[in-house]
């Protein structure tokens, strides 16, 4: 007997009017010098009028405006020609000129992850309020995470909030601290440990900020007479590693729809990609984790981000010989005293991975290989292990005839997760007629669920163009997989 999947009516779509705002970068020196004396060269009363004029067009679409405009302003204040002082109009049409606006979820809205809210309160009893995250695609194809919230209640259906109109980017802060020893080693994993990199390690204490390492290496180089293109490289590369651990902060008073978290570090120049969030358990405490793709427009970087309140985020490099491909998700706690995470190095299987510390993974080791048609393909997981009486349940994703994905599951056990003790012959879940057509065609997915009133809630993303969710009985499926133990894996 098939398991009986319902599908809700819920549609999660991209909303090309969800605007936040961006400094345009123009290039050249000149070229903002150039601009910057045209707007100057308006009388006072034209500069005023242009300004108004700006100002009802836009400062309905963002909450921030003004502020943002008078920070650009003061980003290309030194190619002011003359001393003469500018009043506030004059100020917010230059920051204007170096301003965009950006539609950060204008083409796609997809891959969604699902986890329990930290604020429950003011909720009936019984239902649980829970936040949604997505991956949001704009101009360009780059890739950012935003947020949806909503309440399941205890029979299991889904309520979705209306998002608020407005974004706000995030005020971004690099790392406070970095650890030496631990930035030395992700150095030598990325074959960066040159002379000169050695010397400014040597050179820096034990904990040491963004801004010591920014000047020794700028002194570095003004130094080295044999300074060529690839010390250049070096350097540049030790400060972009450098970059790729920061943090980000929002106003709490922001709505949680609001936050977007937007590529920041050169390695997610062209995108964050897929974020698996989990809550995580350790004595007593819950942390937020999530997993992710930072992609540079060549290269795949898994990363780690982590919060307690999703207004305040910390964002790391995961290091070590099996960091590496897509698709990480963490266990929601330690096993056996270690962390432990699924991932899939060769793009085609599931791999089981444990370490003593969450920012190194050293050791993998196979889990399960694609064995049925609709898997053959390629296999990887669909978020983090679910915890459940029977075993860690996990959806999976199998791609097969023509590049077609579909959703299935597995149970593992749940003192040695390395045993699959059951695995679905069919999938779960495979796109209908209607959920076909997209911008990647015949495509269901999903990067996380939660169990809530005996219901498996399943986010999934349609064909990589819009959302909605999907519920299951946690006892059917858990019966069915049960059913299926196959003594021997491949």
């Amino acid at each position: 007997m098939s398991l009986q999947v319902n599908r809700t009516n819920i549609q999660i779509r991209p909303d090309p009017s969800r605007v936040f705002l961006r400094a345009f970068e123009t290039s050249g020196r000149e070229r903002i010098q150039r601009i910057v004396a045209r707007v100057m060269a308006l009388s006072r009363s034209e500069a005023e009028r242009e300004a108004t004029i700006m100002l009802k067009s836009f400062e309905g679409r963002h909450e921030k405006l003004q502020a943002f405009l008078l920070t650009r302003f003061g980003h290309v204040s030194e190619h002011l020609i003359t001393d003469r002082p500018l009043n506030r109009c004059e100020r917010l049409l230059i920051g204007a000129y170096f301003t965009l606006e950006y539609s950060l979820e204008a083409a796609a809205l997809f891959n969604p992850s699902i986890v329990r809210h930290p604020d429950q309160s003011g909720i009936d009893e019984g239902s649980m309020r829970f936040l949604l995250s997505l991956r949001a695609t704009g101009e360009g194809h780059i890739s950012s995470i935003v947020f949806r919230t909503g309440v399941i209640n205890r029979e299991g259906g889904i309520a979705l909030d209306q998002p608020s109109p407005f974004v706000a980017a995030a005020d971004v802060h690099p790392n406070p601290s970095y650890e030496k020893h631990l930035f030395e080693r992700k150095l030598v994993e990325m074959g960066l440990l040159t002379h000169l990199a050695q010397r400014l390690m040597d050179q820096l204490p034990d904990f040491f900020s963004f801004e010591e390492l920014k000047e020794l290496t700028n002194q570095a180089l003004r130094s080295d007479r044999l300074a060529n293109t690839d010390s250049m490289h070096i350097a540049e590369s030790v400060l972009s590693l450098a970059r790729a651990n920061y943090e980000l902060s929002f106003d709490p008073g922001d709505d949680c729809s609001e936050r977007a978290i937007f590529p920041t570090s050169p390695t997610e120049s062209r995108g964050i990609e897929d974020a698996r969030f989990v809550a995580f358990e350790e004595n007593g405490q819950t942390t937020y984790y999530a997993t992710y793709s930072a992609y540079d427009g060549q290269l795949v970087f898994p990363q780690l981000l982590e919060t307690k309140d999703f207004t305040q985020f910390k964002i790391s490099t995961l290091n070590g010989p099996e960091v590496a491909n897509k698709g990480m998700a963490l266990f929601p706690r330690k096993l056996g005293g270690s962390y432990a995470m699924l991932s899939r190095q060769d793009g085609e299987n599931i791999y089981l991975m444990y370490s003593d510390q969450l920012h190194f993974w050293y050791e993998k080791r196979i889990l399960m290989r694609p064995t049925y048609p609709w898997e053959f393909v390629q296999i990887g997981n669909c978020g983090s292990p679910i915890e459940t009486d029977a075993g860690w349940l996990v959806l999976t994703h199998g791609v097969g005839p023509m590049r077609r994905y579909t959703i299935g599951a597995i149970l593992l056990d749940i003192n040695d997760p390395s045993q699959v003790i059951g695995r679905l012959k069919e999938p779960l879940l495979e796109p209908t007629k209607e959920e076909r057509e997209g911008y990647v065609p015949n495509v269901v997915y999903s990067c996380g669920s939660l169990i809530h009133a005996d219901k498996l809630i399943i986010p999934y993303a349609m064909s990589d163009q819009s959302a909605t969710f999907a519920t299951v009985s946690v006892d059917e499926l858990l019966r069915k997989l049960k059913a299926n133990p196959l003594e021997k894996y491949p």
